[in-house]
């Protein structure tokens, strides 16, 4: 059964950011090493980090994971992607995981809106 939050993605990625900090606390070295493969994953190479936030979006989406989806809209994000891009990858996403993942697009389409409401908040 495929269950969606309504929770805010912005407040998310912030619980989910202090909530990792406690878990290094009690599982550093799992923690150290789960960082560093998340860096060195993310790294560009024959890719850029941007192109691979959005495929790690569309995973996130796939898999029906709502934290990951906040992490991913954020980081794509600040790696540059556009809406349009960050678009895409959620419809690539919904091809590849079917209704499941339609619903999940949607949940991501509302991360995109909200943390570009963040950071270009209406003067």
């Amino acid at each position: 059964m495929t269950t969606i939050t309504t929770a805010n993605h912005v407040q998310r990625y912030e619980q989910l950011k202090v909530l990792s900090a406690k878990l290094i606390t009690e599982i550093p070295e799992v923690m150290a090493d789960f960082g560093s493969l998340h860096s060195s994953a993310v790294a560009t190479g024959a890719l850029d980090t941007k192109s691979k936030e959005l495929i790690a979006l569309g995973i996130a989406i796939a898999v029906h994971c709502d934290g990951c989806i906040a992490f991913h809209v954020h980081d794509a994000l600040d790696a540059g992607a556009s809406r349009q891009e960050t678009m895409e990858a959620i419809d690539v996403a919904i091809l590849m995981g079917g209704g499941p993942s339609m619903v999940y697009g949607c949940e991501a389409m509302e991360a995109l809106n909200e943390f570009e409401q963040e950071q270009n908040p209406p003067i």
